[in-house]
């Protein structure tokens, strides 16, 4: 078995659970054994101030005794930083290393963080095409896009008809900026009456304050939540910017839906353009136009919308899922390896 140590930002961490936790299992049959040494105080400061000096001094320190692990394995895999924005400990860690990436994390900084540890690295996995693009002149680099289970997110088979329209956004709340972009048009689109109604998938309430009450769905965010919520929408959406950090997302959000047979309406941005086109699982919208026109046409097409979930529902089957995806993994980490002898 290859032994790899896994450092990640946390157990509650989406890119935690998503690009190495759910890969350990799968990823035994094919001679991987990942041993995942999650951070215990947390990659990213607290919001008070006044507690970010004590936070460092802990996290900084158990980072480090942690770090001391991965002599006893034959890869080290880094989950992003093991310290949020900062390359700290991570040269205390065993070669060969590899670095994985899920967002445009040069931005922060100036970027001198993320050249010192993809120079550290043996390999940088990176989410998409555009992350590679920057990782790519500092050194070896292989795509692995966010891996859906499709066993979990899959339709649910039991939609009954119903009166109800129901369109979702799921994420964290650090992506309702995004949401907000397209509030105008979501309340055009719900004015047709109140059997639309907008879900909310999330940590906390939004503040949606054009949207009435009687309209805005909100569901506290769980591991039995978050896929529920989807497999019962009519339409699912992704609006991002148009923003370097936004072009760095990996899509994991519209894979998602669409592993869940639901039609999409999304900003063609970064991967997000990827997806779209790509067996045509739903309908890219850059302007307001677009997304009002885009979420009336969803909504009035059942049939239209259908199909497109099924389109959506075999690329993900195809490419994206946790089957496809983790034998790509295990050569990855074996081919750092042998390289590196």
């Amino acid at each position: 078995m290859l032994r790899v140590t896994a450092y990640t930002g946390g157990h509650s961490v989406p890119s935690a659970r998503f690009r190495v936790r759910q890969y350990i299992s799968p990823l035994r049959q094919y001679g991987v054994d990942i041993h995942e040494r999650p951070a215990r105080f947390g990659s990213y400061p607290p919001h008070r101030r006044a507690l970010r000096p004590i936070w460092g001094a802990l996290a900084l320190g158990e980072r480090l005794a942690a770090a001391a692990v991965s002599h006893h394995s034959d890869v080290t895999l880094l989950q992003r930083e093991m310290i949020s924005t900062l390359a700290t400990v991570e040269r205390f860690t065993k070669a060969p290393r590899v670095l994985d990436v899920d967002d445009a994390i040069w931005l922060l900084r100036g970027g001198h963080s993320a050249c010192t540890l993809a120079r550290l690295s043996d390999m940088v996995i990176c989410g998409n095409a555009f992350i590679a693009g920057f990782f790519g002149r500092h050194a070896r680099t292989s795509i692995l896009p966010t891996a859906v289970d499709t066993e979990r997110f899959r339709p649910s088979g039991l939609r009954k008809a119903r009166e109800t329209q129901i369109i979702c956004w799921s994420g964290t709340s650090s992506g309702f900026p995004f949401l907000y972009t397209i509030e105008p048009q979501l309340k055009v689109v719900l004015r047709d009456g109140p059997h639309r109604r907008l879900r909310i998938v999330s940590d906390v309430h939004p503040s949606l304050r054009s949207i009435s009450s009687e309209q805005l769905e909100f569901v506290r965010w769980s591991q039995e939540a978050e896929v529920s919520a989807i497999q019962d929408a009519d339409v699912a959406i992704m609006p991002l910017d148009d923003s370097q950090w936004a072009r760095g997302k990996c899509g994991y959000k519209l894979l998602t839906y669409m592993a869940c047979g639901i039609p999409v309406i999304a900003s063609p941005v970064g991967m997000n353009e990827e997806l779209l086109a790509d067996s045509r699982p739903g309908i890219s919208a850059r302007s307001p136009r677009e997304w009002t026109e885009g979420l009336e046409f969803l909504l009035s097409s059942p049939d239209r919308g259908s199909a497109m979930g099924a389109a959506g529902r075999e690329l993900v089957l195809r490419q994206y899922s946790l089957h496809a995806l983790t034998p790509k993994l295990a050569a990855i980490l074996q081919m750092t390896k042998a390289a590196a002898n």
